[in-house]
Protein backbone atom coordinates (compact mmCIF):
# COMPACT_ATOMS: atom_id res chain seq x y z
CA UNK A 1 0.00 0.00 0.00
CA UNK A 2 1.34 3.41 -0.96
CA UNK A 3 2.11 5.62 2.12
CA UNK A 4 1.35 9.18 2.76
CA UNK A 5 4.24 12.02 2.11
CA UNK A 6 3.53 15.33 2.49
CA UNK A 7 5.51 17.55 -0.48
CA UNK A 8 5.82 20.44 1.73
CA UNK A 9 6.55 18.93 5.00
CA UNK A 10 10.08 20.62 5.19
CA UNK A 11 8.56 24.23 5.17
CA UNK A 12 5.37 22.62 8.17
CA UNK A 13 8.72 21.66 10.26
CA UNK A 14 10.85 25.15 9.61
CA UNK A 15 7.37 26.65 10.48
CA UNK A 16 6.80 24.93 13.82
CA UNK A 17 10.26 26.13 14.58
CA UNK A 18 9.67 29.31 14.59
CA UNK A 19 6.78 28.93 16.07
CA UNK A 20 8.71 27.54 19.02
CA UNK A 21 11.83 30.68 19.15
CA UNK A 22 8.71 33.33 18.97
CA UNK A 23 7.19 31.18 21.99
CA UNK A 24 10.62 31.70 23.44
CA UNK A 25 10.84 35.47 22.62
CA UNK A 26 7.31 35.98 23.79
CA UNK A 27 8.18 34.01 27.36
CA UNK A 28 11.47 36.36 27.54
CA UNK A 29 9.57 39.52 26.49
CA UNK A 30 6.84 38.85 29.32
CA UNK A 31 9.60 37.99 31.71
CA UNK A 32 11.24 41.57 30.82
CA UNK A 33 7.98 43.29 31.38
CA UNK A 34 7.55 41.46 34.92
CA UNK A 35 10.86 42.30 36.42
CA UNK A 36 10.51 46.14 34.93
CA UNK A 37 7.11 46.56 37.11
CA UNK A 38 8.65 44.92 39.86
CA UNK A 39 11.66 47.35 39.66
CA UNK A 40 8.42 50.15 39.40
CA UNK A 41 6.62 48.46 42.42
CA UNK A 42 9.77 48.65 44.54
CA UNK A 43 10.36 52.59 43.85
CA UNK A 44 6.92 53.04 44.50
CA UNK A 45 6.84 51.54 47.98
CA UNK A 46 10.37 53.19 48.50
CA UNK A 47 8.65 56.68 47.87
CA UNK A 48 5.85 56.14 49.72
CA UNK A 49 8.42 55.12 52.62
CA UNK A 50 9.88 58.59 52.02
CA UNK A 51 7.00 60.18 52.37
CA UNK A 52 6.21 58.22 55.76
CA UNK A 53 9.34 59.50 56.70
CA UNK A 54 8.28 63.13 55.91
CA UNK A 55 5.16 63.10 57.42
CA UNK A 56 7.08 61.66 61.05
CA UNK A 57 9.53 64.41 60.64
CA UNK A 58 7.08 67.31 60.64
CA UNK A 59 5.33 66.43 63.64
CA UNK A 60 7.16 66.82 67.33
CA UNK A 61 10.73 68.54 67.07
CA UNK A 62 11.54 70.08 63.43
CA UNK A 63 14.86 69.37 61.59
CA UNK A 64 14.76 71.19 58.89
CA UNK A 65 17.81 69.67 57.27
CA UNK A 66 16.38 65.99 57.64
CA UNK A 67 12.92 67.40 56.06
CA UNK A 68 14.95 68.83 53.43
CA UNK A 69 17.04 65.60 52.65
CA UNK A 70 13.69 63.85 52.33
CA UNK A 71 12.17 65.82 50.18
CA UNK A 72 14.95 65.54 47.64
CA UNK A 73 15.09 62.14 48.16
CA UNK A 74 11.11 62.26 47.34
CA UNK A 75 11.76 64.01 44.22
CA UNK A 76 14.50 61.50 43.19
CA UNK A 77 12.14 58.63 43.34
CA UNK A 78 9.78 60.87 41.55
CA UNK A 79 12.04 61.26 38.71
CA UNK A 80 13.52 57.08 38.95
CA UNK A 81 9.60 56.44 38.92
CA UNK A 82 9.05 58.55 35.55
CA UNK A 83 11.64 56.69 34.18
CA UNK A 84 10.63 53.39 35.02
CA UNK A 85 7.21 53.96 33.19
CA UNK A 86 8.93 54.52 30.73
CA UNK A 87 10.82 50.94 30.78
CA UNK A 88 7.54 49.42 31.72
CA UNK A 89 5.95 50.81 28.66
CA UNK A 90 8.74 49.84 26.40
CA UNK A 91 8.16 46.55 27.86
CA UNK A 92 4.81 46.36 26.94
CA UNK A 93 5.49 47.36 23.60
CA UNK A 94 8.13 44.53 23.05
CA UNK A 95 5.51 41.97 24.44
CA UNK A 96 3.06 43.42 21.90
CA UNK A 97 5.75 43.40 19.36
CA UNK A 98 6.42 39.51 19.98
CA UNK A 99 2.78 38.71 20.64
CA UNK A 100 1.65 39.44 16.99
CA UNK A 101 4.94 38.31 15.41
CA UNK A 102 3.95 35.32 17.20
CA UNK A 103 0.26 35.39 16.17
CA UNK A 104 1.30 35.67 12.28
CA UNK A 105 3.73 32.88 12.45
CA UNK A 106 1.17 30.42 14.20
CA UNK A 107 -1.55 31.40 11.27
CA UNK A 108 1.28 30.31 9.12
CA UNK A 109 2.06 27.15 10.62
CA UNK A 110 -1.52 26.40 10.78
CA UNK A 111 -1.78 27.28 7.09
CA UNK A 112 0.36 24.66 6.70
CA UNK A 113 -1.35 22.22 8.86
CA UNK A 114 -4.74 22.66 7.02
CA UNK A 115 -3.03 22.11 3.82
CA UNK A 116 -1.42 18.74 4.65
CA UNK A 117 -4.88 17.63 6.16
CA UNK A 118 -5.96 18.74 2.64
CA UNK A 119 -3.33 16.41 1.21
CA UNK A 120 -3.90 13.56 3.30
CA UNK A 121 -7.77 13.92 2.35
CA UNK A 122 -7.36 13.69 -1.35
CA UNK A 123 -4.60 10.55 -0.40
CA UNK A 124 -7.04 8.64 1.51
CA UNK A 125 -9.44 9.51 -1.88
CA UNK A 126 -7.05 8.41 -4.71
CA UNK A 127 -6.36 5.20 -2.59
CA UNK A 128 -10.08 4.52 -2.26
CA UNK A 129 -10.22 5.20 -5.65
CA UNK A 130 -7.66 3.15 -6.90
CA UNK A 131 -8.85 -0.05 -4.28
CA UNK A 132 -12.60 0.55 -6.05
CA UNK A 133 -11.24 0.51 -9.46
CA UNK A 134 -9.20 -3.12 -8.01
CA UNK A 135 -12.45 -4.23 -7.17
CA UNK A 136 -14.12 -2.98 -10.07
CA UNK A 137 -11.60 -5.30 -12.27
CA UNK A 138 -11.72 -8.29 -9.97
CA UNK A 139 -15.31 -8.45 -9.87
CA UNK A 140 -15.94 -7.90 -13.84
CA UNK A 141 -12.56 -10.30 -14.43
CA UNK A 142 -14.53 -13.19 -11.89
CA UNK A 143 -18.08 -12.44 -13.58
CA UNK A 144 -16.53 -12.98 -16.66
CA UNK A 145 -15.07 -15.91 -15.93
CA UNK A 146 -17.87 -17.46 -14.75
CA UNK A 147 -19.61 -16.97 -18.20
CA UNK A 148 -16.94 -17.89 -20.25
CA UNK A 149 -16.72 -21.26 -17.70
CA UNK A 150 -20.42 -21.94 -18.23
CA UNK A 151 -20.63 -21.45 -22.49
Amino acid sequence: MAKFKYRMQNILDIKEKIESQEKIAYGQANAALNEEQDKLTKLMIRRAGYEKDLRDATVGELDFSEIHRIKGAIETMKVLIRDQMINVHIAEKKVEEVRARLDEVMKERKTHENLKEKAFEEFKQEINAEENKITDELVSYTYHASEDGEE
